[in-house]
C-alpha cells in the first residue's frame, strides 16, 4: 500500500529541517527581490517600500532587480531560475501569475510551480481620458463613442494586464469600435494620452493619479465596485452604469519552485509584520492600494481562483498578447 501523501509531508519537512539547520542565521547575506517591471510602477513602488522595511528587520541589505520585458515574462523566468534558497523572491501580479498563461502560447515560465508567499495588496484602476475629449462621464464617452466609431483609440502599457483587459472588457461590454494602441510601457502610453494620440486608458491610481491631480488628464470612473478616498468625486463603473463591472488588481511576493517551506515561513512571517504597520498601510493608501496579508495558503488559492477568472474575460473579450 503506498502513501503518496505522508511520503510528500515526510520529505518535505526534511528539507525544512535541512534548511533550519543550514541557515540558522538567516539571512546571512543580502536577498534580492526580482521586479518583472520598470522603475516606477505600482510593483516597483510596493516592492521598494517592502525591500527598505525588510533590509530593517533581518539586518541584511535587500536589493531591487528591475527585470522589465515581454510582459514580465524576463523577470519572471529569472525568478523561475534562481536558487530555491529563500534568497531570491519575486513580485508577481494579476498578469503574471495568473494572466499570462491565457494571453501567451508560450511562456518561458510555469506560474503554477512558483511558491508563494504573501498576498501584499489590491488596487484599482482609473478610467482616464484625454481633456481635450467632449466628455464628462462613461456614458458621455460611450455615447461620443458610438458617434464616432472606429475614429478612437485606447492604449495600454500593460499588454496582459489589468488595464489591458479591462479596456477590452469595457469595449466589449459597452459594443463601441475603438483601435487598440499598445505600448511598451505605462509612461509611454500617459504621454501619448496627454498629447491627444489615444483617447482612454485605465491605468492604476500610482501611474494615473498623479497625472490627473495636475490637471494633465480627466478621470471618468474607478474600476473597482468601491470608491477610492484619493479621489473621492470619480464614481465606480457601477455608478456609471456598468452593473458587474469589476477590474481589481493585486500582488505579491513569490519564490522560486522548491523553496523549502521554512524560508517561505520566515519570509512570509517578516512580510506581514511589514505591511501591517500604521506608516507602511498610509504609504500605500497614497498610491490607491490597500494592505491584504494572510498566509502563503492564502495567497495560492487567490491565485488558483484569478485563474479561473482572468482566462474567462481573456476568451471573452478575444485579448491578446503583444
Amino acid at each position: 500500500m503506498k502513501f503518496p501523501s505522508t511520503r510528500r509531508l515526510f520529505v518535505s519537512t526534511v528539507i525544512a529541517l535541512a534548511f533550519s539547520a543550514a541557515h540558522a542565521q538567516w539571512p546571512e547575506r543580502p536577498i534580492k527581490i526580482i521586479v518583472a517591471s520598470a522603475p516606477g510602477g505600482s510593483p516597483d513602488i510596493v516592492s521598494r517600500l517592502i525591500g527598505a522595511e525588510l533590509a530593517k528587520r533581518v539586518g541584511q541589505p535587500v536589493v531591487i532587480d528591475n527585470r522589465p520585458g515581454a510582459a514580465g515574462a524576463i523577470g519572471m523566468a529569472a525568478l523561475a531560475a534562481a536558487p530555491a534558497d529563500g534568497y531570491t523572491i519575486g513580485y508577481g501580479n494579476n498578469a503574471t501569475l495568473a494572466t499570462n498563461e491565457f494571453l501567451y502560447a508560450k511562456l518561458p515560465y510555469d506560474a503554477r510551480k512558483l511558491e508563494p508567499i504573501i498576498n501584499t495588496s489590491k488596487t484599482a484602476s482609473l478610467f482616464v481620458v484625454n481633456n481635450d475629449l467632449p466628455v464628462r462621464s462613461i456614458q458621455e464617452f460611450i455615447a461620443h463613442a458610438k458617434q464616432n466609431p472606429g475614429k478612437l483609440s485606447f492604449a495600454t502599457g500593460d499588454a496582459g494586464g489589468s488595464g489591458h483587459i479591462g479596456a477590452e472588457l469595457f469595449n466589449r461590454t459597452t459594443g463601441i469600435q475603438v483601435v487598440h494602441v499598445p505600448y511598451k510601457s505605462a509612461s509611454q502610453a500617459m504621454t501619448d494620452l496627454m498629447g491627444g494620440q489615444v483617447a482612454y486608458l485605465i491605468d492604476n491610481y500610482s501611474v494615473a493619479g498623479p497625472h490627473v491631480n495636475a490637471g494633465k488628464m480627466r478621470a471618468l470612473a474607478v474600476t473597482a465596485r468601491e470608491r477610492t478616498p484619493l479621489f473621492p468625486d470619480v464614481p465606480t463603473m457601477e455608478q456609471s452604469g456598468l452593473p458587474g463591472y469589476d477590474i481589481t488588481a493585486w500582488g505579491g511576493f513569490v519564490a522560486p519552485p522548491g523553496t523549502p517551506i521554512e524560508a517561505i515561513a520566515r519570509l512570509n512571517k517578516e512580510l506581514n509584520a511589514i505591511i501591517q504597520e500604521k506608516e507602511f498601510r498610509e504609504r500605500l493608501l497614497k498610491i490607491g492600494s490597500t494592505v491584504v496579508g494572510g498566509s502563503p495558503e492564502d495567497f495560492r488559492s487567490l491565485m488558483e481562483k484569478e485563474r479561473v477568472k482572468w482566462g474567462e474575460l481573456v476568451r471573452m473579450t478575444g485579448a491578446k498578447g503583444s
